[in-house]
């Protein structure tokens, strides 16, 4: 069986999950590496595991892509029951094309996000760090990633805000007045955090910024390449006293933020960018405080990015290109050995009939003989080449080309 038939992805994203459920199916690296440890201890040779905010999803050669799903719903607190509802599954071209869409932006919450192709370049590695990525899986990425280059460097996809970290800037920028009389605290350092903070440096011009992260060295790095404050864990709750703007992007299993840490009158704006979700619907209930979630930053977002729907065909366009590639790469794999084994066949032909013909003719340059026999093999194999290069079906092709000359190989 062709291996792009054998690979699944099975997940769930913002399209079917609201944000509480999409919780329920994340997976933070430490159960990701479990999972994968399971996998590779049932037989999986290649899986990558790719876990966001918007998505989780799993990758796989497998020929059965409902063990996938038993590993997604053994690891994560989502059931079976809410997969079959909310959940997806892609097999062969159709899943092909839907890592393309991921790994570009298209299938994003927000149009043109292109953080998430750094996201499932660290998702491929980890699994390569653990000897779980096949030649076949690790090619496709590096396809996915020339596709990603081109429609940003060719279209205007990734144009204006390309993240949630820049929209949430943007929020600010757009309800809060005065900025420069307002304090903002950063919660939680993870790679939305980080951006979080490049952007509000990057965009508010002399406004307070003070960053509190579990582990403050983490903090102090981020902190020194932008000269702002830090404050240890143990000073959240002050420092929320404090603040008009706070940004919670931890990744927490559990909210780390509730109304009891909340003890102050003044408004207070409150954007959680985490998933699972980590502030407390509870603080609704205090009259000051107005809670965002990331999900209602990304319809706002999208309703600016209309202009962006203009460059989905170029966009297509591209993805097409870079497929139809991937796919001539797919079949030289396929193909390949069957050259080989033909070639094989025609060398072996070629000295017993130089053995015998010499035998009979003892005064025959065998080695001039040789040489011009081989020539010929070689344009024979090359023309072979070329056909199924050329073949509107080239599984057909090869098909025939095995029962001719009776070659049984494993594509």
């Amino acid at each position: 069986m062709p291996v792009k038939d054998i690979f699944h992805c099975v997940g769930v994203s913002y399209k079917k999950a609201d944000a509480k459920l999409r919780g329920k199916f994340n997976l933070s690296s430490k159960t990701a590496l479990k999972l994968l440890n399971e996998a590779k201890a049932s037989g999986i040779k290649s899986i990558v595991v790719n876990s966001t905010c918007n998505r989780t999803e799993i990758y796989s050669e497998i020929e059965n892509p409902s063990f996938l799903i038993d590993l997604f719903c053994m690891h994560t607190e989502g059931s079976f029951e809410e997969f079959e509802r909310v959940g997806k599954v892609w097999s062969g071209d159709s899943a092909i094309k839907h890592l393309f869409k991921v790994g570009t932006g298209l299938d994003s919450q927000i149009l043109g996000d292109f953080e998430i192709i750094a996201q499932l370049k660290k998702s491929f590695n980890f699994s390569k760090a653990n000897s779980l990525l096949s030649p076949f899986m690790e090619r496709m990425l590096n396809y996915v990633l020339q596709a990603s280059k081109r429609i940003k460097n060719e279209t205007d996809l990734s144009s204006g805000a390309t993240s949630i970290s820049y929209v949430s800037v943007r929020y600010i920028l757009d309800n809060i007045e005065n900025l420069t009389n307002k304090k903002i605290l950063l919660f939680g350092l993870g790679k939305i955090g980080r951006n979080t903070c490049d952007n509000l440096v990057k965009h508010l011009k002399n406004v307070e910024i003070t960053l509190i992260n579990r582990t403050i060295e983490k903090a102090e790095k981020l902190a020194s390449k932008h000269s702002i404050d830090v404050k240890d864990f143990s000073s959240l709750t002050s420092e929320i006293r404090t603040c008009d703007v706070l940004i919670v992007a931890t990744g927490a299993d559990k909210p780390t933020i509730t109304k009891s840490l909340i003890h102050s009158e003044k408004p207070l704006l409150i954007l959680d960018l985490s998933i699972p979700k980590n502030v407390n619907v509870n603080v609704e209930d205090l009259p000051n405080v107005n809670l965002i979630h990331l999900d209602e930053l990304s319809k706002m977002a999208n309703k600016t990015m209309e202009s962006r729907i203009f460059e989905i065909p170029k966009a297509v366009k591209i993805i097409n290109e870079i497929i139809y590639e991937f796919e001539k790469w797919i079949l030289s794999r396929t193909y390949t050995p069957n050259i080989l084994a033909l070639k094989n066949y025609l060398l072996e032909i070629q000295k017993e009939e130089l053995k015998q013909y010499v035998k009979k003719n003892p005064s025959l340059n065998s080695s001039h003989a040789s040489a011009v026999s081989e020539k010929i093999i070689q344009k024979l194999t090359n023309k072979l080449a070329l056909h199924f290069k050329e073949s509107k079906n080239p599984s057909k092709s090869i098909k025939a080309f095995q029962t001719l000359f009776d070659f049984s190989l494993n594509e």
